[in-house]
């Protein structure tokens, strides 16, 4: 029997950046790697050639990536944020919440895995802090265990992502 592959979520602006990500690496990249290749192939001698080298790992990455990026849209199951029900938190929301520890408020998109950033407030629905406000409502206190301890986390609004 083989294995159901894990379904990935992303947003509809997830895909569309996964999307144009992959068209640029097919049609872009691929051709400016073979050029450089060729170049490489021109000068000769391959055994020392670091830029033959250099160009062959860059293709290997390239194509490793694209590899990735149709495995993720393959599995791909799109949350569509206009449908997303705000009465409780799911993909596709924005979560603003209390720190209670540090009294500070704080504001979380909820996102798929591939599409997780911190540095943009996007968490994914698998991560800790994700997982524990998943199916929270408004009014609701969660725990969170993290490497830094344990947080919590009182959720004070729930609305969709735009």
């Amino acid at each position: 029997m083989k294995m159901e592959a894990k379904k990935s979520l992303l947003t509809y602006a997830g895909l569309k950046k996964l999307e144009d990500e992959l068209h640029d690496l097919k049609v872009n990249r691929r051709k400016e790697v073979a050029g450089k290749i060729k170049e490489a192939r021109e000068q000769g001698d391959l055994s020392e050639n670091a830029e033959y080298d250099a160009a062959k790992d860059e293709q290997r990455d390239i194509e490793a990536r694209i590899e990735e990026i149709e495995k993720i849209l393959k599995n791909a199951e799109v949350v569509v944020e206009d449908e997303v029900d705000v009465d409780k938190i799911n993909v596709g929301c924005t979560v603003k919440v209390f720190d209670v520890e540090f009294e500070e408020e704080m504001e979380f998109k909820i996102v798929g895995s591939s599409e997780a950033n911190s540095l943009q407030g996007k968490i994914s629905n698998e991560s800790p802090v994700g997982k524990a406000l998943i199916g929270c409502s408004v009014g609701d206190t969660v725990e969170v265990e993290t490497q830094a301890g344990v947080i919590e986390y009182k959720v004070l609004g729930i609305e969709r992502t735009v």
